[in-house]
């Protein structure tokens, strides 16, 4: 029941029943409703600062382990940075510097990365600074890494085509001559035997009774076999690329054809005096891009530093007076 309240009218001198007027009614329901109203967004807001949701924390866990990830990626992808920039340090100063290749400058290399299309989609994934970030950073590196393994494989083609070259290179003495007694002419300005006047001699004459074994000396292709008329007579021309070519003349007979493939070590004929010569012996040239050259300096395969030293020597010393 609802109590009814009541107030002195001194108009009146007595007492009456208290009416509130509706506005007032309204207003003291507005007032309230405003307090309840600021009441619950204080206590919205301090429980939204304070005390957190779910959500927030399991949003919080996440950040926070994907800060630990990125930290943990930017380290490793520090890691591959340095080992990267190693390995392009020793491709450029050690393997390309070993088969004189000329070594790729950073330019090239940054330029790959402008090339490789389906390297650049990554950087698009993500509008996340740090997924930005890590786009870019591995964009960069994988791009590096692309360009890095064409280098290699060009090194191992290198590395392929200089163990042919060195096979191909002359290297050894063109007849056996373990005690170095056999040379008796060397490279120079030598007097000719029949003529007598001074001639150039563009090769080394190593004496040996007719018969011995002349032997090729680097791998190549028998460029000329057969006989030269008042020159070397029965001689042997043997292209070994590279701009390598060996000659080998007076021989009493030749082994090998035009045409033939030859390996290093291989008997191509014998020792003999065919042609304009004085005496059995092997007359021995090398050419580099057709330019005669002192043998002397390819014997190093079949020779220590003593014995090349020697050699150095008695091909200085020898006879004033060639053979041919």
């Amino acid at each position: 029941m609802k109590k009814i309240k009541y107030y002195y009218n001194t108009n009146t001198l007595r007492y009456e029943k208290l009416v509130t007027p509706l506005r007032v009614k309204l207003l003291r329901i507005f007032g309230f409703l405003s307090a309840l109203a600021v009441s619950c967004l204080i206590i919205i807001s301090l429980y939204n600062r304070f005390i957190p949701k779910p959500k927030d924390i399991e949003s919080e866990r996440r950040y926070e382990a994907m800060r630990e990830n990125y930290s943990d990626l930017k380290t490793k992808v520090k890691t591959l940075q340095q080992q990267m920039e190693e390995l392009e340090k020793r491709d450029n100063q050690v393997y390309r510097s070993i088969f004189e290749a000329n070594p790729v400058p950073d330019s090239m290399r940054a330029k790959l990365i402008e090339k490789k299309k389906e390297v650049e989609k990554v950087s698009v994934k993500s509008d996340d600074e740090l997924s930005r970030e890590i786009a870019f950073t591995l964009n960069n590196l994988s791009a590096r890494m692309v360009y890095q393994a064409g280098s290699y494989d060009e090194v191992s083609k290198l590395i392929t085509n200089q163990g042919d070259k060195l096979s191909s290179i002359p290297a050894i003495q063109p007849v056996s001559n373990k005690d170095l007694t056999r040379i008796a002419s060397g490279f120079g300005m030598r007097i000719d035997p029949v003529y007598g006047t001074p001639k150039m001699h563009k090769g080394l004459d190593f004496t040996a009774p007719q018969g011995t074994p002349v032997y090729a000396t680097g791998n190549g292709v028998v460029n000329t076999a057969g006989y030269s008329e008042g020159g070397y007579g029965n001689h042997v021309i043997i292209s070994h690329g590279y701009g390598y070519e060996t000659l080998y003349g007076h021989m009493v007979r030749i082994k090998v054809s035009n045409g033939q493939t030859v390996k290093r070590g291989e008997i191509i004929g014998w020792v003999g005096s065919t042609g304009k010569s004085t005496g059995p012996h092997c007359h021995y040239e090398v050419h580099i891009n057709g330019e005669a050259v002192d043998p002397v300096y390819f014997f190093y395969n079949d020779l220590n530093a003593e014995q090349y030293d020697r050699l150095l020597k008695l091909a200085a010393t020898g006879s004033a007076k060639s053979f041919d």
